[in-house]
């Protein structure tokens, strides 16, 4: 195949302009109020000119590639031109920990994160479907009901369906297996020369990408709870202690509109679900609420389990409706993090990052900052594991059914 390379460089957000022009409705086609009946069979024409435009829509998806990622083609790609004609990337995606997990009304997760940077740059909604198996979900990409999988599957698997993926490490495995991720998180297509697959690979790989991608798997780390000291203390603690509580966890997530089995990471976090726990530094009760914080939550005794899980819902809530500008995917995590050092020291770091250029509404930006600096700030690295304990102990209850 002969390759050619373009010097015409066309912006992702041109290509959207001319890509939302092409597929504007025709002001040629008749009013629904008409009786006239055309003579012309509309079905054909309809056909014809959706498969038109979607060629179209292709070719500029091509142009609006890296000059050096273009090839010739040998037939027009409807995937990307029927993403962008939706505005809706569509995921099949089996649950797990290296994937996604979904929490609070919507999903979190490592591989669901990049999936979501890259459905931002495309401009588009994601729609994610569950699948039991990564062949169920690789198979409904196959037969259309997707646009892309998400997935941990097998180089044989994909090949066996003459799917096309994508690692999203771009072979660097060891930046996931050290953090206890799957070292074949990948994203899967129909087509290799499909723009959708190739402006994805661009996305994966490129150098500054590439850096992003490594900060999130950091604070994915699945590390935690892998040994079997950790597995069998959690358990025991959540089999033993959390029915004696899981009423109280359950109708003060409903009081304060929250998950809650993020109250119950929360507890665990902070006292491993002990009613009568008590800090060096005063703090007390299942949700370790300074004296402070429980007067100011209406909490008068800090060691009824009631009123502990209670207050922590009730200040937890009040965090996230201090960082109510940052989008609601990361929003929870800038409220455990000012859940435990306050509300302030994390908006003066968003402020230096600002500064800075760089963007302080994203979580994996905040969490860099915290462990870049926190040899010179104590507070950073509590707040660092502060909230990455308790995401790897909700994933875990989430994923494993604990």
């Amino acid at each position: 195949m002969q390759r050619i390379t373009y010097r015409v460089k066309v912006s992702a957000q041109g290509a959207k302009r001319r890509i939302s022009y092409l597929l504007r409705p025709s002001k040629r086609s008749l009013s629904t109020k008409s009786n006239i009946v055309s003579s012309v069979t509309p079905t054909k024409l309809t056909r014809f000119a959706k498969t038109k435009k979607m060629a179209q829509v292709s070719s500029i998806a091509l142009l609006s590639l890296p000059a050096e990622s273009l090839i010739t083609m040998d037939s027009t790609v409807p995937a990307y031109a029927k993403v962008m004609l939706e505005e809706t990337l569509t995921i099949a995606a089996v649950p797990g920990d290296s994937t996604y997990f979904a929490t609070d009304g919507f999903q979190h997760g490592f591989g669901f994160d990049l999936v979501r940077g890259y459905a931002d740059e495309l401009g588009v909604e994601i729609d994610l479907k569950a699948y039991a198996s990564e062949e169920a979900a690789l198979r409904a990409l196959k037969s259309g009901d997707a646009d892309m999988a998400l997935t941990t599957a097998s180089t044989q698997l994909k090949s066996q369906l003459d799917l096309s993926s994508i690692n999203v490490s771009c072979g660097y495995d060891t930046s996931l297996t050290k953090n206890g991720l799957h070292p074949k998180v990948s994203w899967t297509f129909n087509q290799a020369d499909d723009p959708l697959s190739q402006k994805a690979s661009y996305f994966l790989c490129d150098s500054i990408k590439l850096e992003n991608t490594q900060k999130l798997a950091a604070f994915y780390n699945q590390n935690l709870l892998k040994d079997a000291y950790s597995q069998d203390h959690f358990k025991k603690t959540l089999t033993e202690k959390l029915p004696d509580y899981q009423s109280s966890f359950e109708e003060q997530a409903r009081n304060y509109n929250h998950d809650w089995e993020l109250l119950v990471a929360m507890g665990y976090q902070e006292s491993h679900l002990d009613a009568n726990a008590v800090s060096p530094t005063g703090v007390r009760g299942l949700m370790m609420l300074t004296n402070n914080t429980a007067k100011a939550m209406g909490v008068s005794d800090r060691v009824d389990p009631y009123q502990s899980i209670g207050g922590g819902a009730r200040y937890l809530e009040q965090m996230k409706a201090d960082f109510a500008d940052v989008p609601k995917t990361d929003r929870i995590w800038f409220a455990l993090a000012a859940y435990n050092m306050g509300p302030n020291a994390v908006k003066r770091i968003q402020r230096k990052l600002s500064d800075a250029g760089i963007d302080d509404k994203s979580w994996a930006n905040v969490y860099t900052y915290l462990s870049e600096n926190r040899a010179s700030n104590s507070r950073y690295g509590q707040a660092m594991h502060y909230v990455s304990n308790i995401r790897s102990y909700l994933e875990t209850i989430k994923t494993r059914m604990v």
